[in-house]
């Protein structure tokens, strides 16, 4: 009963057409437009509930827990008297799909977009709809550019995977150069351009480039296809060179069940951060933009209100939701219309801090192609456990 009540507020708030809308102290409040994939229609007929006792479908999980992030920082704003609005849209709905949506005449007047994707063809209608009104579009979560260019109002919070790689690249420069580096890949399109990346900031360096062994492996490689390019004499630097989740388990296996005889730390890619069946035998290092440690005061006051009111505990897309509605929405508030110029500012910080800047496609280019945050941070796993922040 309770997540259907849970559900039925989430449909009541849609219909209406307003998430919140604070105390007003201006005759008119600033508009901010929030856009989540929440798959209502999966749940419901109409305002009817469609799937009795069963549990929600997985697919309307992240959306759903990225919308009560949102949905808290709302109350948390409201507290304050912030003098805002918030429209909320559901980016699957079937009886009014992103194409109607982004025609809606109610976004005229905003000032803020921020939006959750989890498909690349949603990124470019709401980036240009924010390049039509010249507001900021704060993309929140990964998939990143969705092909923008000439967009200086998208920004992106989820660097491109150029980025991540060339940060992998200058903190193993930095941290391992005289190490046993050992670079595993598949064969693949996405593999070719990780690949490239490293090549070409091996080129690049002022320094002594990196000497990097790439070993080819099919899908089904063998624990001794992996172990035998490892050194038992010296520390192993080992580079997963794939987005591919399944390879990346398979490697962790093998250098787990050879971690008594080969000492490995392994570089993983910007994805394993959502990976739960990595090895736990092995040391793991991975980037991401989002440092949620979830020991601090606020995350404890959250992580305790979530449980009062879903009965559960929130996952790292409520804290995405409730940062980036909170943080921007202070921020617009204080900059207005100057908003775009001033995203990285560390005023208003909950969880993490943000680097955005411009990135253009050469530097003769004076438009950007989009906006995006070059803060990340290295995450260090001993145990399956965070056992620091580099």
């Amino acid at each position: 009963m309770q997540l259907i009540k849970r559900v039925t507020l989430l449909v009541c708030v849609l219909c209406a057409g307003v998430a919140a809308n604070s105390q007003a102290t201006l005759e008119k409040p600033l508009k901010i437009a929030v856009f989540a994939p929440v798959y209502l229609d999966s749940a419901f007929s109409n305002d009817t509930y469609k799937l009795g006792t069963a549990s929600l479908p997985r697919l309307m999980l992240p959306g759903l827990d990225f919308y009560n992030g949102v949905m808290m920082a709302i109350d948390s704003l409201n507290k304050e008297n912030v003098p805002v609005s918030v429209v909320f849209y559901d980016t699957k709905s079937v009886t009014t799909p992103l194409r109607t949506i982004v025609s809606d005449p109610g976004l005229k007047d905003v000032s803020l977009i921020i939006a959750s994707f989890n498909l690349r063809s949603d990124v470019k209608p709401l980036a240009d709809l924010a390049l039509q009104l010249n507001v900021p579009l704060i993309s929140a979560t990964y998939p990143n550019d969705g092909g923008i260019s000439a967009n200086p109002f998208f920004v992106m919070i989820n660097p491109t995977l150029k980025t991540h790689i060339e940060a992998i690249y200058r903190f193993l420069h930095r941290t391992y150069p005289t190490e046993n580096l050992i670079y595993f890949r598949r064969k693949g399109a996405i593999e070719d351009v990780i690949q490239y990346i490293i090549a070409d900031m091996n080129k690049k360096t002022a320094g002594v480039p990196l000497k990097i062994k790439t070993i080819d492996l099919t899908d089904s490689f063998s624990t001794s296809q992996v172990t035998e390019h490892l050194d038992s004499t010296r520390q192993n630097i080992v580079i997963c060179g794939t987005l591919n989740e399944e390879f990346g388990m398979n490697l962790s296996r093998a250098l787990g069940s050879s971690s008594k005889t080969y000492r490995s730390i392994t570089m993983g890619m910007p994805t394993w951060d959502g990976l739960r069946d990595i090895s736990k035998d092995i040391e793991v290092i991975y980037t991401t933009p989002y440092n949620f440690i979830r020991n601090d005061k606020l995350s404890a006051d959250l992580s305790a209100k979530y449980k009062t009111r879903y009965a559960g505990r929130p996952g790292d897309m409520f804290f995405k939701g409730y940062e980036a509605m909170y943080h921007f929405t202070k921020l617009l508030v204080k900059n207005g219309s100057s908003l775009i110029n001033a995203l990285s500012a560390k005023e208003y910080k909950l969880f993490n801090d943000f680097d955005i800047q411009p990135v253009r496609a050469t530097e003769e280019n004076a438009l950007p192609d989009y906006l995006e945050n070059k803060k990340l941070y290295f995450i260090r796993k001993v145990d399956g456990q965070v056992k620091s922040i580099l």
